[in-house]
């Protein structure tokens, strides 16, 4: 399977996606990950600007995972 980078858009409808599929309501999400509910929202919408280190606690929250591999 061929390598490729994900969008924002990508980053969001994941998280939208996996919190739906865990029964989880953004604020109990956003109360899982130790952030804010307007965090889970703007993430969810694409947000580009969205902080990487609560995006981290979001998806751990979720219980997914990232890869990086270097070039």
């Amino acid at each position: 399977m061929a390598k490729r980078n994900l969008t924002a858009t990508e980053v969001g409808e994941i998280v939208r996606i996996t919190r739906r599929a865990q029964n989880l309501r953004q604020d109990q999400l956003a109360g899982a990950a130790g952030v804010g509910v307007r965090f889970v929202v703007d993430l969810e919408a694409g947000k580009p600007t969205a902080q990487i280190g609560k995006t981290l606690q979001v998806l751990a929250a979720l219980g997914c995972t990232i890869e990086i591999t270097p070039p």
